[in-house]
């Protein structure tokens, strides 16, 4: 796969200049989280640097930053440069103060649980120091840890959902799970990037997904740059390729899978799922463990993000509902991709 830029990093600036943060880099005050405006693809690549958590909770509101890995690599990192330049000297208020920055991060979005266990985990790892600047220290250790864990979770998941995929398939998918969503070469588009790397040679349709359009524009562009033969198509597409035979299976990522295994994914991802059903083609979710949810035993129970109605267009004075997932119920899908594996049965 042709390299894409991280959509996550950490950088500083001091007044010795820029430079990327690594794993083991001390902590500053002067750390930044640095990612790539998905807003602005395919036409501009450019890049946000953050430091405020009104800055990052309106960078992952408005999309800059998304994808259910991302967002939870991103509000863990942005977590850890708010925590930087805290000024409280005592540990009781130093922790209530990152407190208030972890809930008010976490109400950025709704659905994608990957960012709710980011926050949590990071604050678990600090609470039991004592001395505030190791506190600090340890929220940029663990943040870059969950970014590292995420690019070794796509590798599984890609090495799992790869012995799938034969030779000469054609893959549908729904929005945007590739290398732009995650801190590694995705969780759907995974799979279709290591069988590349195998020799096989597969093609890609690409459902627009409106109404933002990130299967057009970023799907198919990260498809592109990786050497991926790619047909972009209407949503309201979908069911008549299939009817066409050019699909062989579809691939879709999630933001929050139930503990039945009903899951999340971007809206329009459940009518995919009933026209691969009836047209006998196998459904899979790829997705990382951490984006199961065991607190939540079936779908119902997801909370699904409404967006604001200018996203979609409409004739002035017309209402618009606008949700941004929908749940695809479990019996509807063939099996989940995860780093533990090909699974039928989510395992606890």
């Amino acid at each position: 796969m042709k390299s894409l830029a991280l959509p996550v990093t950490v950088q500083y600036i001091d007044e010795y200049g820029a430079g990327h943060v690594v794993p083991g880099a001390k902590i500053s005050q002067f750390a930044l989280l640095d990612i790539l405006d998905q807003t602005r693809l395919p036409e501009n690549i450019c890049r946000l640097q953050l430091f405020t958590q009104e800055g990052i909770f309106d960078a992952i509101k408005r999309l800059c930053v998304r994808g259910a890995p991302a967002i939870g690599c991103s509000a863990a990192v942005g977590l850890a440069v708010c925590a930087a330049r805290f000024r409280e000297n005592t540990k009781e208020a130093f922790m209530n103060h990152l407190k208030e920055t972890a809930e008010y991060l976490k109400s950025s979005r709704p659905t994608a649980v990957n960012l709710m266990w980011a926050i949590d985990r990071c604050c678990a790892a600090a609470s039991p120091l004592t001395d505030i600047e190791s506190i600090k220290q340890k929220l940029l250790d663990e943040a870059l840890l969950i970014v590292e864990e995420d690019a070794m979770l796509c590798r599984k998941i890609g090495d799992a959902g790869a012995e799938l995929l034969q030779d000469g398939m054609t893959i549908l998918t729904h929005c945007n799970a590739g290398a732009l969503a995650t801190c590694g070469i995705g969780t759907a588009l995974a799979p279709i990037y290591r069988a590349l790397e195998q020799g096989k040679k597969i093609k890609v349709y690409s459902d627009e997904t409106r109404p933002l359009l990130q299967g057009a524009r970023l799907t198919a562009w990260e498809l592109q740059q990786a050497g991926v033969e790619t047909f972009t198509i209407c949503d309201n597409m979908a069911a008549s390729v299939m009817q066409q035979g050019k699909i062989d299976m579809v691939i879709v990522g999630a933001d929050r899978i139930a503990a039945n295994g009903d899951s999340a994914n971007k809206i329009g991802t459940y009518q995919v799922a009933i026209a691969a059903k009836y047209h006998n083609i196998p459904f899979y979710v790829a997705a990382p463990y951490s984006t199961i949810d065991y607190s939540l035993p079936d779908g119902s129970l997801i909370p699904i993000e409404e967006r604001k109605s200018d996203e979609i267009y409409h004739c002035p004075g017309v209402n618009v509902y606008n949700p941004a997932f929908d749940v695809t119920p479990a019996e509807l899908i063939t099996a989940h991709i995860t780093e533990r594996g090909v699974l039928k049965t989510l395992r606890f």
